[in-house]
């Protein structure tokens, strides 16, 4: 099977990585892919933008691909699932109204809304006086959420009136993030500990994946400015297997219903960001696509054949089919250029990639291959992901990969995994 995966970040290295290990795969292309990917097994990189629908259209025609993978949100908020259906490729993802759980916020509030799923209370605000009258008179803190997609950075948590206005006006006055910022969504701020929930679906069947825990915020201690994702780790205690069913019935299931009785069907990875609060679980915000860097420690953790997965997604024959996993802990750290989310620069050679191991491996974010020398491309650079017996076993295996990698600006967050929980 020729597979497509769309995509250049860690993510995506990740899935060819998997991928390749199918006995049901001859090649994977990835693109753009980056130099992480362009080492795997059976994969070959294809200087195309995740963006340029039409050239990947002609792309996956011309090599007769049989399974497209998309990894980002862009392109499947931009209809690429659309496109490449309307001329009988198969592929992986929701079309472009099912992609709006992620390409809007205010869609996505509504959705949860009307299937009555626990949410935090919001107000939706097109004109930016009247969301600032609105902060001068509300209770602090509160989250602020930009519309539109902006690459995990949309979302501002503000802890004084002074911050909220400030990022009023970074969104919807000085257009900050373009026009992902023309409506924005406010909502009350939740206490609690945050999961990622992700499940496959076809269209009618649901598959959950492994549990796992994202850090958003690019300093120790959840400090700093959001992020793309700092580190990630599965499973997650918070999410035992009575609170597993929960999230099913009362929170995924639901929202599949409301979305089918607006006559959207939904095929792909459907991502639940759940604040869990003792008993009390709230959905703060759907995610069109895997999570990154969520994807890299639950397919360290993944034995099943992911190839067949997927492709059963794709042909909606989903039903019936379960994940086996590793019972070890998988734990992934982010190392990113100095600066990110905000200026950075790139460029840099990277010295101390490990020689991977059953138990280690280095997923590139953002790196190119210049002169056999691989340098930095981006603001999260690697993720590198260890498997360990307990969490504290996989902590110290990923760590000590971890430390032996630099480059000129190269930071990472040292506390990934260690929140209480």
């Amino acid at each position: 099977m020729k597979v497509l995966v769309i995509g250049s970040g860690g993510r995506e290295h990740a899935l060819a990585w998997k991928l390749s290990q199918s006995e049901l795969c001859t090649k994977i292309y990835v693109a753009p892919g980056n130099a992480g990917t362009e080492e795997e097994p059976k994969t070959e990189n294809v200087d195309l933008k995740a963006e340029d629908l039409q050239g990947l259209l002609s792309f996956a025609k011309k090599q007769e691909i049989d399974l497209t993978i998309v990894g980002p949100e862009a392109p499947l908020v931009l209809g690429l699932i659309d496109l490449f259906e309307d001329n009988n490729l198969l592929c992986l993802g929701p079309n472009k109204l099912a992609a709006q759980m992620e390409g809007s916020k205010i869609f996505m509030k509504d959705v949860l809304k009307r299937a009555n799923i626990p949410t935090a209370d919001y107000k939706v605000f097109s004109d930016p006086l009247t969301a600032k009258k609105f902060i001068e008179n509300c209770d602090i803190p509160i989250v602020l959420k930009a519309d539109g997609l902006a690459g995990g950075k949309g979302v501002i948590v503000a802890f004084s009136r002074e911050e909220a206005l400030e990022a009023l006006n970074s969104l919807m006055v000085a257009k900050k993030l373009g026009s992902a910022g023309n409506n924005l969504v406010i909502e009350e701020f939740l206490n609690g500990e945050e999961a990622s929930f992700i499940v496959l679906c076809d269209g009618e069947n649901i598959v959950p994946l492994a549990s796992s825990q994202d850090h958003k915020q690019r300093d120790e201690g959840d400090k700093g400015p959001n992020t793309g994702g700092m580190g990630a780790f599965s499973p997650t205690p918070l999410i035992t297997e009575e609170f597993n069913k929960k999230v099913l019935y009362e929170i995924i299931q639901p929202t599949l219903n409301e979305l089918k009785r607006r006559n959207i069907v939904y095929k792909g990875f459907l991502y639940a960001g759940l604040m869990i609060d003792g008993e009390d679980i709230k959905v703060l915000e759907y995610n069109c696509r895997f999570g990154d860097p969520e994807t890299q420690p639950i397919l360290m953790r993944m034995k099943s054949d992911f190839l067949d997965l997927c492709f059963k997604a794709a042909s909606k024959k989903l039903q019936n089919q379960s994940i086996e996993w590793d019972d070890r802990f998988a734990l992934g750290v982010v190392m990113a250029s100095e600066g990110y989310p905000e200026n950075y620069k790139i460029g840099f050679p990277i010295s101390g990639i490990c020689e991977e191991s059953s138990s280690v491996k280095v997923f590139h974010c953002g790196t190119k291959k210049e002169l056999n020398e691989i340098r930095s491309n981006g603001g999260r650079v690697l993720c590198v992901t260890g498997l360990g017996d307990d969490l504290n076993d996989a902590y110290e295996i990923t760590y000590k990969a971890t430390s032996k990698i630099n480059w000129e600006g190269s930071f990472y967050r040292k506390d990934i995994g260690k929140r209480k929980q």
